[in-house]
């Protein structure tokens, strides 16, 4: 297998494990706290025993949390990981995954604020596309009641996106952070069940989320770039939102508003069209550079 296929197969793993992700939680049928707790506590877990297994047989000694810089990633993603679950307990799953979907833009809109990195007329125009998208769902949760979800998956969204910035502008491995980092979470869900008692009726289904589903998902994300393009690999990031909420409505016969499949299909459209605009651009590169 060459190392293209070998990219393609491992992210397109990678993007259908992460779809899994909101339903298995649900299956959990827990309080959020309770389902924060059990489910970033396995994921750290399985970081810890993954982080070990890598120094003791790989070639390689990552480190866990390199310096300042991914501190402060650490703490992105350990925050944006209770926005997330927030959401999902708050909001219809099609909204979550829809407003989380934005979060490459927001990386764009971070990459020029702080990176200096000038968005392409393509990237601004889906960024525009995009925000009348997350608009109309937006404007479903204040007609529906449930705002304060749509709020904590855009916060989600954002600080991923800062996460990414921080990662990108230090340029070190940051591979094992995002799961290490969910000792935040893990933390502050805990502090709730001591006071509050733990809820989860399901637990099997939120520790296969967290200890397998999630650093699969996020392993194979993460080396999928060593033989993809990014454009290739932000396509199979979209396997999440459109799957979730197909997983979602089969399981719990759960349907989107109509403004939220009008929102999350502009999205998607928006992403399909400016990730395959962006991998002809790079194919028209390879060919033009020369031997």
């Amino acid at each position: 297998m060459n190392d293209h296929k070998k990219g393609l197969v491992l992210t397109a793993i990678g993007g259908l494990a992460l779809s899994f992700d909101v339903p298995l939680v649900r299956l959990g049928h827990g309080e959020m706290w309770s389902t924060v707790a059990l489910r970033s506590t396995a994921t750290f877990a399985a970081a810890i025993i993954l982080w070990l297994l890598v120094r003791r047989f790989g070639s390689t000694r990552p480190v866990l949390i390199p310096g300042k810089a991914g501190l402060a990633a650490g703490f992105c993603y350990g925050i944006s990981t209770i926005a997330f679950l927030g959401a999902v307990f708050n909001t219809a799953t099609a909204n979550v995954v829809f407003i989380v979907a934005f979060t490459p833009m927001y990386a764009a809109i971070l990459g020029w604020l702080v990176l200096k990195e000038r968005p392409s007329p393509s990237t601004l125009v889906t960024m525009l596309v995009m925000f009348f998208g997350v608009g109309l769902i937006v404007s479903g949760g204040l007609a529906g009641g449930h705002i304060f979800g749509d709020v904590l998956a855009a916060t989600a969204s954002f600080l991923l996106a800062l996460a990414i910035t921080l990662s990108r502008a230090a340029r070190i491995d940051m591979g094992f952070v995002p799961l290490v980092a969910t000792i935040i979470p893990a933390t502050i869900g805990l502090s709730f069940v001591a006071s509050n008692g733990f809820s989860v009726a399901d637990p099997v289904w939120v520790v296969f989320d967290g200890a397998i589903m999630m650093p699969l998902a996020f392993w194979c994300l993460a080396t999928g770039p060593k033989y993809l393009s990014g454009p290739e690999v932000g396509m199979f990031y979209l396997l999440e939102t459109i799957l979730a909420p197909i997983w979602v409505w089969l399981i719990f016969a759960e349907i989107p508003s109509s403004r939220t499949l009008l929102g999350g299909s502009i999205l998607v459209l928006a992403l399909i069209g400016y990730s395959a605009w962006q991998m002809r651009r790079v194919e028209r590169l390879r060919t033009e550079s020369p031997v």
